[in-house]
C-alpha cells in the first residue's frame, strides 16, 4: 500500500526471489554465539525520518531526549546496521547519534560501510577531493558541538567490517564477504567486506564495476549486505542485499533474522540524485 510499510518474505535463500576492534584490529570480525534475533537495516545513508518509522513497524520504542535517542527493543531482539550510515541524506547526525546512542546501550551492532570510513578520513583531513554527498554529510556535522564530531570519529573507526552472528549462522558485512574470507582478520577480507569484488573499472555512468560474488555463494551462512542499490531486498543463494536506495527515493529495508522477513518503509523524498538510473517508490510519483 502506497505510503506505508511493505512486508515480504525471503525463500529458503538458494535462489534468486524478490567485538567492535580498531582497524588493525578492526579487520577482525566481531563474533556473538548466542542464538538471537536480530533486525539488519540496510544502507541509511543519513535518512533518519525512514529510519525512525522503520524502527516503529519492526516494535522499536523510540523517545527523544533533546538531540539523543533512547530506545526500547521488541524482548529478545536486537537491531544490527549494515553500513553507510551517512553520505547524501538529509540527516546524518541524526542518525549516527541514534545509532551511537543504541551501541552504547547494548541494543545495537553495527558494520563498517565504506562511506563510513570515509567520513572519518574526511573528518581527519586525508582526503583530497570530497565528493558532493560527503560534503552535505560535512556540512552537517559542522553545525555540531566539537565533542560529538570527535566522537562520531571514534564510533566509526572502531566499527569491525564483519559480525557473525547466531554462532555462525548469520553474517553481516557492508559489500557482502566470501565464504572463505567469513570470520578472516585480513586487510583482503576487510576491503572485500567494505568495496566488494571489484574489477578496476568503470561503467558509463564513472562508477565501479563490481564482481556479483553473491552468484557462486555457496555458504551455510546467510550473508546479509547492502552497498549496491536495488529496488527491492534481492536474495541469491543464501545471501540478501537490503539496500532499496532510499536516499534516491527507494526504500529503507530491514530483515528479521531468523524469519528471513523483510519491512521497507518508502522514501519520504528523493534527497540525491542517483548515477544510476534508479525508480524511486510509486508515492513519490515522477518527481524526480
Amino acid at each position: 500500500m502506497a505510503g506505508s510499510a511493505k512486508y515480504s518474505r525471503g525463500t529458503n535463500g538458494r535462489g534468486a526471489a524478490a567485538g567492535r576492534g580498531r582497524a588493525r584490529g578492526q579487520d577482525a570480525p566481531a563474533k556473538r554465539n548466542a542464538h538471537a534475533c536480530f533486525d539488519v537495516v540496510g544502507d541509511v545513508h543519513g535518512c533518519l525520518v525512514e529510519l525512525l518509522e522503520l524502527l516503529k513497524a519492526l516494535g522499536y520504542g523510540v523517545r527523544r531526549r533533546r538531540e539523543d535517542f533512547a530506545v526500547t527493543p521488541p524482548q529478545g531482539r536486537t537491531l544490527a546496521f549494515v553500513g553507510d550510515l551517512v553520505d547524501r541524506g538529509p540527516a546524518a547526525p541524526g542518525v549516527l547519534r541514534l545509532v551511537m546512542d543504541m551501541a552504547r546501550a547494548g541494543t545495537a551492532l553495527c558494520v563498517a560501510g565504506n562511506r563510513d570510513v570515509e567520513l572519518v578520513r574526511a573528518m581527519k583531513g586525508r582526503v583530497t577531493q570530497v565528493s558532493r554527498g560527503m560534503a552535505r554529510t560535512l556540512e552537517q556535522l559542522a553545525a555540531q558541538p566539537k565533542e560529538f564530531r570527535a566522537e562520531v570519529v571514534r564510533f566509526l573507526r572502531e566499527l569491525p567490517s564483519q559480525l557473525m552472528l547466531d554462532a555462525g549462522r548469520l553474517v553481516i558485512a557492508h559489500a557482502g564477504l566470501k565464504e572463505a574470507l567469513q570470520g578472516r582478520a585480513s586487510a583482503g577480507a576487510r576491503a572485500f567486506a567494505l568495496h566488494g569484488e571489484v574489477t578496476h573499472e568503470r561503467d558509463a555512468s564513472g562508477l565501479p564495476i563490481r564482481k556479483n560474488w553473491a552468484a557462486e555463494y555457496r555458504g551455510k551462512a546467510l550473508v546479509v549486505h547492502g552497498h549496491t542499490p536495488v529496488s527491492a531486498p534481492e536474495w541469491l543463494n543464501n545471501t540478501v542485499s537490503l539496500d532499496t536506495g532510499c536516499v534516491y527515493g527507494g526504500h529503507l529495508t530491514a530483515l528479521r533474522y531468523p524469519e528471513r522477513e523483510t519491512i521497507s518503509i518508502p522514501a519520504k523524498a528523493i534527497y540525491y540524485a542517483p548515477r544510476r538510473t534508479f525508480a524511486a517508490n510509486r508515492t513519490l510519483g515522477v518527481r524526480r
